[in-house]
């Protein structure tokens, strides 16, 4: 869900954090993925040099630079190259279980007073929702904060890890009038999720898609093939294209955590490989991803 927003002077970027799921079908990270996670991680690094915002929506690993980050995120390190005048926005973690908290605090000694507590404050361009459910209104994984956006008469949301699973943050959404939206879609690859569960973020996709000119799922749901049929339905029943962010930015679906089983059979990976890499003392450069 990292998104760098660019008008005018200020580049605002949402979420810097990035992640591989440490552990899929029984496997860690395919040296392929871990190849494409190292060139996001390095665009990551570059925007957060030179953004005038940096906005915190929660404290989940795959949103945040972290102080002990494994190989296959972003290290809190990297906040060392933002400027002092980059204003630091985050969603409130007084309430939040220890580990999450501790992140939150982790970030705060290094931004120091350029981190502010936003939610459901505006400033400029930007404006912040009061905290939503991460995914169902009871849900035990905390919350997040959305993003508002508006510049050069378009408006532009970012929905992160909402899951379309709470309709009080999509009706949220729909207050703020956006022209576009970028959301976490729900999260197919989980058994646990019951049929009424389902009905609801399939119902939220579609007041959204019929209310906002571009709408845009992605997060969640991609992290398996289920979710391309589910976009491809959505965008059959409303009459108009859903977008996953790789058709938005016309790039290829690669796919790479929902098909790590079938990346280990495509391109194997030698006994230990995950260890020498966390050593140090291999690379990613004899893997490619094929098409």
């Amino acid at each position: 869900m990292c998104c760098l927003v660019q008008t005018g002077e200020q580049r605002i970027i949402i979420d810097p954090g990035v992640a591989l799921g440490y552990m899929r079908h029984g496997l860690l990270p395919h040296p392929a993925q871990v190849a494409v996670g190292i060139n996001v991680r390095q665009e990551i690094i570059e925007a957060l040099a030179t953004a005038t915002d940096i906005v915190f929506s929660h404290f989940h690993g795959d949103h945040v630079p972290l102080r002990e980050a494994n190989p296959y995120q972003l290290s809190l390190q990297y906040l060392s190259a933002v400027s002092e005048d980059t204003c630091c926005w985050s969603v409130s973690w007084k309430e939040l279980a220890t580990k999450m908290q501790q992140r939150a605090l982790d970030l705060a000694f290094v931004l120091g007073n350029r981190m502010k507590i936003a939610e459901g404050c505006s400033a400029g361009i930007l404006s912040f929702s009061p905290a939503q459910p991460h995914g169902l209104l009871q849900s035990k994984t905390g919350t997040v904060m959305m993003t508002r956006i508006r510049a050069d008469g378009q408006v532009f949301v970012h929905g992160s890890d909402i899951q379309l699973l709470s309709n009080q943050a999509v009706d949220a959404i729909l207050q703020w009038q956006p022209d576009t939206v970028f959301v976490s879609g729900p999260p197919l690859y989980r058994q646990a999720m019951s049929a009424a569960t389902l009905k609801q973020a399939r119902e939220n996709s579609i007041r959204l898609a019929e209310n906002i000119e571009t709408l845009i799922i992605d997060h969640h749901l991609l992290r398996s093939e289920q979710g391309l049929i589910w976009l491809d339905e959505l965008s059959q029943t409303t009459g108009k294209k859903i977008f996953c962010a790789a058709d938005y930015m016309h790039k290829p679906k690669q796919m790479l955590e929902a098909r790590r089983t079938e990346l280990y059979q495509e391109i194997p990976v030698p006994e230990n490989w995950h260890r020498q890499y966390e050593r140090g003392k291999v690379s990613v450069n004899e893997f490619t991803f094929r098409e």
